[in-house]
């Protein structure tokens, strides 16, 4: 599997207007069906520039643009790219809205699909990009915590923002509810150590409490025993995680929103400050 670290730092073509900026979208090179968008600041084109990637993983209704757009000015001021990748629903033809959320659907290896466009991205733009910062709100919650899990060491910081449910590090537990069968279902072993060097973040809303999305009912695609453990609301599921992570010591916090429900731009705002204190400050 590869890496983020790009493996040819020549530029696949000269750049244009449209690879600065809000960067045209771009298919995957890696596989055309999936694909992303950028935001690169001027200050990232510059001779011997050493930008930040940073990587914002969408919810389940896949609108990845007011998070770009919300994070370029965080963007400008530290000299960091921003990723969002675009995993569309129903990619094997059966309109499934949540593979990616669990990394693995059939075939397709969602990690490894993020991190193929890792290394388009760094080989375009010249640069280094063999590790990164990781957020994602709701579908995008999902996604970090369990990318999280698989590739610490590729990670300088990690966001989860109110996932609808969460995976424990509990060896007692198959995947997904937990982290027993995680060599033989990804060939990855769980490196606590790698782990624990992670700053990590998290973040709900105290309002966001609805439960009808997100309890997992009996012939469900993604029931499993136990899929309704971790608690009922999302408020409690993050708790879970927080807990599941702080008793391996790792280094997390978590932020409650007060008076907040699903709300994607409050997310956005606690993850900038996040990474402005862990990263920049």
């Amino acid at each position: 599997m590869k890496t983020s670290l790009p493996q040819n730092t020549d530029r696949l073509l000269p750049l244009s207007s449209y690879d600065r900026g809000f960067a045209v979208h771009s298919a995957s090179m890696a596989d055309p069906r999936f694909s992303y968008s950028l935001y690169v600041p001027d200050s990232a084109l510059e001779a011997d520039s050493k930008p930040t990637l940073i990587v914002s993983v969408h919810g389940t209704g896949r609108d990845f643009v007011p998070t770009l757009h919300a994070l370029a000015p965080f963007a400008r001021r530290h000299n960091c790219v921003v990723l969002c990748p675009l995993f569309p629903a129903g990619v094997r033809g059966d309109r499934n809205l949540h593979g990616y959320k669990y990394l693995l659907e059939g075939d397709i290896r969602y990690d490894r699909v993020l991190l193929d466009m890792i290394d388009e991205v760094a080989g375009r733009y010249g640069a280094n990009f063999s590790r990164f910062a990781l957020c994602g709100f709701s579908g995008g919650g999902h996604f970090v915590h369990r990318f999280l899990l698989l590739h610490p060491q590729l990670l300088l910081a990690c966001s989860i923002g109110a996932p609808g449910s969460v995976t424990l590090i509990d060896d007692r537990r198959q995947w997904w509810v937990g982290t027993g069968d995680i060599e033989s279902t990804f060939a990855v072993k769980l490196d606590l150590d790698a782990l624990r060097r992670v700053p990590v973040h998290m973040a709900v809303g105290s309002e966001d409490t609805d439960t009808a999305e997100i309890t997992h009912q009996p012939g469900g695609r993604y029931w499993m025993a136990g899929a309704n453990d971790a608690g009922k609301t999302r408020p409690e599921r993050l708790a879970a995680l927080k807990n599941s992570f702080q008793a391996q010591g790792i280094d997390c916090s978590l932020t409650v929103m007060a008076g907040a429900g699903h709300d994607g731009a409050r997310y956005d705002a606690e993850a900038e400050a996040f990474f402005s204190r862990v990263l920049f400050s």
